[in-house]
């Protein structure tokens, strides 16, 4: 049967796993192995933060294997594990059956019977909207997922994913969407309002636009890879001032950093954070963005700094 509450709304922070393997942006095997994410995982779920998100294209099916393989190793009496993974409707998957393989082969790496949440990771043709949720609907009633959620769809998108699914009886859970500081589109568009309006859970990627509001880049030291090329010397010159003021606002809330109070932000906001992280440090700050809030009156000259960058 469906769910009648939107298990996602009891979550503040989660992990995304992109980085998990991934050699192309990340660079996995070179500043960061296995063992860092797999301390990067207990150190999550040792702070309360059990929510992992990966797909089937992270690091072409690593991201998914070490998650299951953390997940095995653990004690059966460990810490909870919640599990979202995404379809990717690649122009080759040519009928609806294409979507009950790759989950099977995503259940396979990850060692998992269902998979809390299953999303489509792009609204890409050939095959419509009402087609994939169709297929979705499918596997919820088949018990290989729990939940159905879609990313990077805009707001006509997501109605008609919404629709098609309610026609089933199930009820879109999220729609995962690029949303920080440095890109508010899910704002502009109107799309986080219409998520929240219909029940449906927006989750925030990149909530610290891929390490670039941690403050630990700088004009003379910008960030290394592929990232240098997205974020250039003069971008990351113009950010300054918003990493000044959530230096300011991270002392008045005792210490916390950049990366913690753009985090904070995003759950003002009502979004569900989906940061990377590569070791354990990492994620222990990422959980630092827990069990405090900002403001009305912070959040507000987040988001008129914010203004100043995002032209």
């Amino acid at each position: 049967m469906p769910e009648t509450q939107n298990w996602l709304d009891t979550l503040d922070v989660g992990v995304g796993c992109w980085q998990w393997g991934d050699t192309r942006m990340w660079g996995y095997g070179k500043s960061y192995t296995r063992d860092d994410v797999r301390a990067a995982f207990e150190a999550s779920l040792a702070a309360g933060v059990s929510f992992f998100d990966t797909a089937e294209v992270y690091g072409l099916g690593q991201s998914e294997k070490f998650l299951g393989l953390f997940m095995r190793e653990r004690d059966e009496a460990g810490h909870p594990v919640s599990v979202a993974t995404k379809f990717f409707p690649f122009p080759w998957r040519l009928s609806k059956g294409g979507l009950r393989g790759a989950l099977r082969n995503s259940l396979r790496r990850l060692g998992l019977k269902q998979v809390d949440l299953y999303q489509m990771h792009m609204p890409f043709p050939p095959l419509s909207i009402e087609t994939w949720m169709d297929a979705m609907a499918d596997a919820v009633d088949s018990g290989l997922v729990r939940a159905v959620g879609v990313s990077n769809y805009d707001v006509a998108q997501t109605r008609r994913a919404a629709a098609a699914l309610g026609r089933r009886g199930l009820k879109l859970a999220s729609n995962q969407a690029p949303y920080s500081l440095l890109n508010r589109r899910v704002e502009k568009s109107g799309l986080l309002a219409f998520c929240k309006d219909l029940g449906v859970r927006v989750i925030a990627y990149s909530p610290i636009e891929k390490g670039i509001l941690s403050g630990k880049y700088t004009p003379g030291h910008l960030p290394p890879g592929l990232r240098q090329r997205i974020y250039s010397r003069e971008y990351v010159e113009r950010v300054q001032p918003l990493i000044a003021l959530l230096r300011n606002l991270g002392q008045a809330h005792g210490g916390k950093t950049p990366a913690q109070v753009a985090l904070n932000w995003a759950i003002c906001k009502g979004a569900l954070p989906i940061p990377g992280a590569k070791n354990a440090e990492q994620a222990r700050q990422n959980a630092g963005a827990l069990g405090w809030r900002l403001t009305s009156g912070e959040v507000a000259s987040l988001d008129a700094a914010s203004e100043q960058v995002v032209k």
